[in-house]
């Protein structure tokens, strides 16, 4: 008897030794039943130091024996699916800011992020894991587009950090998803923190910003994305108040960590760790592996670049320790775990995402859609709306059949791009005429003095001059070729033989011409204002750019684009470009008349605003009111009108924005139609930003304003409507 016992107990722990076994056979980060952090703590523990290393690189290798596969975090996204395969183009980020339209933005970062998983998933198929194949987009950029000489603006939502705030965020939560458990992409806020050129200068130069000035105008919209759940954020090239961005304790950790709760990875720009120990660059540190050391010790999860390869070296020499390693890497890889990469691929819903979301009909309609309401018409003699009908139309410019001009920088490809003369021949109807001649080249003289385009002008019923700008003149260093000053505009006029043909076309001619002009910042167009009948900014309009501008210039759709920028009328009314200070730039903080200001842009109809009214004359710390005002279609075309709230502080004790924008709706009406628009002011708004950077708020008068442009002499003149105001007191 004793021995079936025996015989009983041994088979049961062996059965059970068997069982820890089967149990084991499935590491601990595999299981998805597990928490996210121990499954990242899991992995880590089970990786050598060198893995541990390679995983801290953009470009991560497999690491076969823990089935982690290679990854490439480096990917773009700005204005649609970039540098991968054929996706819906966008309009540029500078034109989405043009509809001041957040619903609509967090549409297009929807759409987008839809074609970007769709496309990961075929990739992972077909075992493609290179660059611009991953999940990780280094997008939205949230830097204030400051100065017009900075060529990268254009990848902002414009000068305004509220603004910025509202579509940085709207752009981040359609980019992430809303599922509960998992990411269908990561965003990554940029370029952290004091980043606008100049772009030459951007590894070696210190940018200088005050307390005041980075709390109130620089930091704003990188706090928005951290309170939305921004995965990433990306650490600039340059240095801010003297330190490398990459490697501020103030930036990343006291600010970013501490003050923000920011949880998710740091990533630097690409390659800007090497310019820690470049001569030349900011050259901090003696070499390689110090630099490694100082970027992982200030909390640089990600390198994108090599010199985390020298992490190891780095433990050996006793810069760093292995332990801190290990603390950096894990918000790094708790991404891919958001991600879903280490989990079953039938447990993501994101994963049956397909190619027929890719450049589909919807995707193409909601690009055209975002290019119509980021129009913006600067004058109209009121030659538009055309009709399509006109025995003849004549298009010429530099522009008008330009890819570059659709497509701006930080591009996708599609096979279907409409470029502006495309979009004008679709839209006219039989038996009209419509002869093309570019004319002009972009940025000089023509070789051949014979000119055999301009006389067509005085011939024609209406002429298009398609001209302003492109990538090719503004943009990042490399990517600008035909820029001599690496991606920056330091001439603030439209190349002058551009302006010598436009002469040419309305020079004894009776007949109208309309300038569409091309671009993504700030440009000298009094003379094209002068010389023209009408003025469109259509901006980098993307793949359905020449549609949507047929669609505004045949009066299929009013032009509703509102200006994200401040045009001054020369480089002449702001600092220099070096200066960082805000006072004397944008429309807050800049007291000489502009050429076109802030928020401006006109319509085929007229709007009228009316009965202004708060909820109470009055508030204190913590409370809120309401202002409406009536808004109402005084014209005779359905339109949408971008509805805009302006707070001016009148009694403060500290310089403050002349006006702020705090609120903007866009709104449609039909002839004669009103609607009440209304706006929740709570105390924060009120608040200034002192010297010492902290937000407060003092007791006093406030102006409120609700209008169609930022509330100037000069908006009237150029046929804004006049806005309504009121006094709202803040009480002790």
């Amino acid at each position: 008897m004793k021995s079936k016992v025996t015989l009983l107990l041994i088979t049961i722990l062996i059965l059970g030794f068997g069982q820890g076994v089967v149990a084991q056979d499935k590491p601990l980060y595999l299981d998805p039943d597990q928490p996210t952090e121990e499954r990242v703590d899991d992995l880590i523990q089970r990786m050598t130091l060198e893995e541990k290393a390679s995983q801290m690189q953009h470009d991560s290798p497999a690491i076969p024996r823990l089935e982690v596969p290679k990854y490439n975090w480096w990917n773009e996204a700005l204005h649609g699916v970039g540098r991968s395969g054929v996706a819906t183009v966008f309009p540029q980020a500078i034109a989405m800011g043009a509809t001041f339209d957040k619903d609509l933005i967090h549409e297009v970062a929807t759409a987008i992020s839809d074609e970007a998983r769709a496309m990961y998933n075929i990739s992972v198929e077909k075992g493609y894991r290179q660059q611009y194949a991953g999940l990780t987009f280094w997008t939205p950029n949230v830097n204030i587009f400051r100065d017009p000489r900075w060529g990268r603006g254009q990848e902002t939502y414009g000068e305004d950090p509220f603004l910025m705030s509202e579509m940085g965020v709207a752009f981040v939560e359609g980019l992430q998803g809303d599922h509960p458990e998992y990411m269908k992409a990561a965003a990554g806020a940029k370029h952290f923190a004091v980043h606008s050129g100049p772009e030459r200068l951007r590894h070696e130069f210190n940018a200088e910003a005050s307390k005041k000035d980075m709390y109130e105008t620089y930091l704003p919209a990188f706090e928005a994305a951290v309170n939305a759940g921004v995965e990433t954020v990306m650490c600039a090239y340059n240095a801010t108040n003297g330190a490398p961005a990459c490697a501020s304790d103030e930036l990343l950790n006291e600010i970013l960590r501490q003050e923000w709760g920011f949880d998710g990875h740091i990533v630097s720009d690409c390659y800007a760790l090497e310019d820690l120990y470049t001569e030349g660059a900011h050259n901090v540190v003696e070499g390689e592996k110090e630099a490694a050391a100082l970027a992982l010790e200030t909390g640089v999860n990600l390198n994108c670049g090599s010199t985390y390869s020298t992490l190891p070296q780095a433990v050996e020499a006793g810069l760093i320790s292995e332990d801190k390693i290990d603390e950096v890497l894990k918000p790094l890889l708790t991404t891919r775990f958001k991600l879903g990469m280490f989990d079953p691929s039938e447990m993501n819903p994101y994963n049956e995402l397909s190619e027929d979301v890719i450049n589909s009909p919807e995707h193409r309609r909601l690009s055209r859609e975002t290019a119509v309401k980021s129009i913006v018409m600067l004058k109209n003699d009121g030659v538009l709306p055309l009709e399509n009908d006109l025995s003849r139309y004549f298009v010429t410019g530099p522009n008008a059949t330009s890819i570059e001009a659709l497509i701006a920088n930080y591009y996708g490809i599609n096979d279907q791009m409409v470029t502006i003369l495309e979009g004008l021949a679709g839209a006219i109807e039989p038996g009209s005429q419509m002869p093309y001649e570019q004319g002009v080249l972009l940025d000089r003289e023509n070789v051949n003095p014979i000119d055999w385009a301009s006389p067509n002008a005085s011939i024609s019923d209406v002429t298009f001059m398609v001209m302003g700008i492109n990538s090719l003149l503004e943009g990042e260093e490399g990517a600008s070729i035909a820029s001599p000053h690496y991606g920056d505009r330091l001439d603030y006029n439209l190349p002058q033989n551009q302006i010598d043909y436009l002469e040419k076309l309305t020079e004894g001619n009776d007949n109208p011409v309309v300038a569409i002009i091309t671009g993504g910042s700030p440009m000298n167009l009094a003379k094209v204002h002068e010389l023209a009948d009408a003025v469109l900014l259509v901006w980098y309009p993307g793949q359905e750019g020449g549609n949507a501008v047929a669609d505004v210039v045949f009066g299929k759709e009013s032009p509703s684009g509102r200006l994200p920028l401040t045009f001054p009328k020369s480089l002449d009314q702001l600092p220099p470009y070096e200066d960082y200070s805000m006072e004397g730039r944008t429309y807050r903080y800049m007291e000489e008349e502009p050429l076109y200001p802030f928020g401006f842009g006109l319509s085929y109809t007229e709007f009228e605003y009316s009965d202004i009214e708060l909820s109470s004359a009055s508030l204190t710390e913590g409370d809120s009111v309401t202002a409406k005002a009536t808004v109402t279609n005084v014209g005779d075309v359905e339109s949408d009108e971008v509805v805009q709230l302006y707070i001016s502080d009148l009694e403060a004790s500290v310089r403050v924005p002349i006006h702020s924008l705090k609120g903007a709706e866009r709104i449609s009406l039909n002839p004669g139609e009103s609607t009440e628009v209304e706006f929740e002011i709570n105390s924060e708004l009120l608040e200034l930003v002192n010297e010492e950077g902290e937000r407060q708020l003092e007791p006093g008068e406030f102006q409120i304003t609700i209008g169609g442009s930022v509330p100037t002499e000069r908006s009237m003149e150029l046929g804004a409507p006049e806005p309504v105001e009121t006094i709202l007191r803040v009480e002790q």
